[in-house]
């Protein structure tokens, strides 16, 4: 579960509100985008609960209406350090169309206890291409609600959130912005794995 997250720093990489996504060399998105993509899980349901699901309205650069559903949906989730909470991805196995994966970083995020009115971090990738974007930082989006159940692992959960934006994420590279003004999903999160 770690290497989607490991493999995904560059549009992670800004943990704090107005820190720029970390772009080394010219060109490296693509491949971080194609990484994500290529190292996330092969399962083919986001949660064995079966209520696993990712929606979200999105507007500008890109305009979709998105309502996956747990099956087809890829998710995974673990903690994260700098600031503390926790981050998840969700994508589809195929088919998809515009092909995106979203990555969610959550402030302030504890095992097993709900929180209200958090800062959200968002990051979205269109696979195949190089076109990312990001809120650099968590003062764009917010989490409204979240709760969390725990699953079978003792420490796995699933997170529910329901949350929006009030600026856009800017393209990382070239122009462009996308607004995302809901977004509500269900996950999982695995307490147990560590945060590079």
């Amino acid at each position: 579960m770690l290497a989607i997250f490991a493999a995904g720093s560059i549009a992670l990489g800004a943990g704090t509100a107005g820190e720029a996504p970390r772009t080394e060399t010219p060109g490296s998105a693509a491949p971080a985008g194609a990484a994500l993509a290529a190292q996330a899980p092969a399962a083919k349901t986001c949660l064995s609960s079966g209520d696993g699901y990712l929606r979200a309205h999105l507007g500008g650069a890109i305009e979709a209406e998105i309502d996956w559903p747990n099956s087809g949906t890829v998710c995974a989730g673990e903690p994260k350090i700098d600031p503390a909470g926790v981050r998840l991805s969700f994508r589809r196995v195929s088919g998809a169309r515009p092909n995106l994966l979203f990555l969610f970083g959550l402030t302030g995020v504890r095992e097993g206890e709900p929180l209200h009115n958090a800062g959200a971090n968002l990051t979205i990738i269109v696979q195949g291409t190089d076109r990312i974007y990001g809120t650099r930082g968590d003062s764009r989006c917010a989490v409204d609600s979240l709760t969390q159940r725990r699953l079978g692992g003792e420490h796995e959960y699933r997170v529910e959130a329901r949350g929006f934006c009030t600026q856009p994420a800017h393209a990382v590279r070239g122009e462009g912005t996308v607004i995302v003004s809901r977004f509500d999903f269900a996950g999982i999160v695995n307490y147990e794995e560590k945060s590079p």
